[in-house]
C-alpha cells in the first residue's frame, strides 16, 4: 500500500501536474494540502476520470485539504481538527481507506513570530496532539500525513542558523513535534533515511532546488502497529523540477500487509 502526501500549492492551477504524478506514481492514497479552492471548485470529476475517489475540505483563497483513494472511495471519519469551534480554517480531514485511518493535515505556518499567528500555531499543534492521542487509543492503524510546517531538526534545513527565529524552526514548535513522537508515532521518512539529508520543499527563488537549499516539513507519522509494516519511503523530487510545479515534492511510503524488514538507502528522487 503506497500512501503519499503532497502540498499541491493550488490544485486547479497545477491540476495537469497532479494528474501526471498520479498517473506515473499511482499512489493508493494521496493526501493533498493547500488546495486554495472552495469546495465547489474542487476538481472531483477530473480526479474520478483518473481513477481516484476523493473527499475534501476546501477554502476559497488559502488552505484546503483532501484525501484521494485509487479505485476506492475514502470514508470520511473527521472533517476539521477538534478542540476549537471558532477555528473555521480548512486544515484537517480524515478518512478510512483499505483498513487504515489516514489524516491529511496542513498545519499553520505561524509567521510572523512573535504574534497571533504563532500563538494560533501552537494552540493548533496542542489540539493535534490531543486528537492524535485519541487516535492511538482507538487501536486503529493510523497515518498522519501532511505539511506540518515544522522543521524537526537542524539537519532538516539548509543553513539552519538562518532559521532560528522562524516559526517553522522555533524551539516550541520542534518540541510539539517531539511530543507527538513521544506518544508513539514513527517519523517514516526519517526512519527510512536515519542519517541522510532529505528535503521536501524548496523555495522558487535563488535556484533553491538546484542548490538543494531545502527544508523537510512534509511528514508521514505512523501509529505503532503500522511502523513495522514500513518497507520503503521516498521523495518525488523530479516532479518538483518540472515547469509550473508546486514548491513541495510529494513524499510517499510503502506499507506491507505484514511486519516488514526496513530498508535503508539514498532518498528516492524520480
Amino acid at each position: 500500500m503506497r500512501i503519499a502526501t503532497y502540498n499541491v500549492n493550488g490544485i486547479n492551477g497545477r491540476l495537469e501536474g497532479l494528474l501526471a504524478w498520479l498517473a506515473e506514481k499511482q499512489p493508493d492514497v494521496a493526501c493533498l494540502q493547500e488546495l486554495k479552492a472552495p469546495d465547489a471548485r474542487f476538481p472531483a470529476a477530473a480526479l474520478a476520470r483518473a481513477g481516484y475517489g476523493a473527499i475534501w475540505q476546501g477554502e476559497s483563497r488559502w488552505n484546503g485539504v483532501a484525501i484521494l483513494a485509487r479505485d476506492a472511495e475514502p470514508i470520511q471519519t473527521r472533517r476539521g481538527l477538534p478542540g476549537d469551534p471558532a477555528d473555521t480554517q480548512s486544515r484537517y480531514i480524515e478518512a478510512a481507506v483499505n483498513g487504515v485511518i489516514v489524516a491529511s493535515l496542513y498545519a499553520p505556518n505561524g509567521n510572523p513570530r512573535p504574534g497571533p499567528k504563532f500563538e494560533f500555531k501552537l494552540r493548533w499543534l496542542d489540539r493535534l496532539h490531543a486528537h492524535a492521542a485519541g487516535l492511538l487509543a482507538s487501536g486503529h492503524p493510523v497515518v498522519l500525513a501532511g505539511d506540518f510546517n515544522i522543521i524537526p531538526e537542524p539537519r532538516d534545513v539548509y543553513a539552519p542558523e538562518r532559521w532560528v527565529d522562524d516559526a517553522l524552526f522555533h524551539a516550541k514548535v520542534r518540541e510539539a513535534y517531539g511530543r507527538l513522537l513521544d506518544q508513539g508515532w514513527t517519523d517514516a521518512l526519517r526512519t527510512r533515511f536515519p542519517s541522510q539529508t532529505v528535503y521536501t520543499f524548496w523555495k522558487y527563488w535563488r535556484d533553491a532546488l538546484a542548490r538543494d537549499a531545502g527544508l523537510r516539513i512534509d511528514h508521514l507519522l505512523l501509529s505503532p502497529d503500522l511502523a513495522p509494516r514500513l518497507t520503503d519511503a521516498g521523495v518525488d523530487r523530479a516532479f518538483r523540477a518540472r515547469e509550473g510545479a508546486s514548491d513541495h515534492a510529494a513524499v510517499w511510503i510503502e506499507l506491507t500487509d505484514k511486519k516488514a524488514r526496513r530498508t535503508k538507502g539514498s532518498p528516492t528522487a524520480t
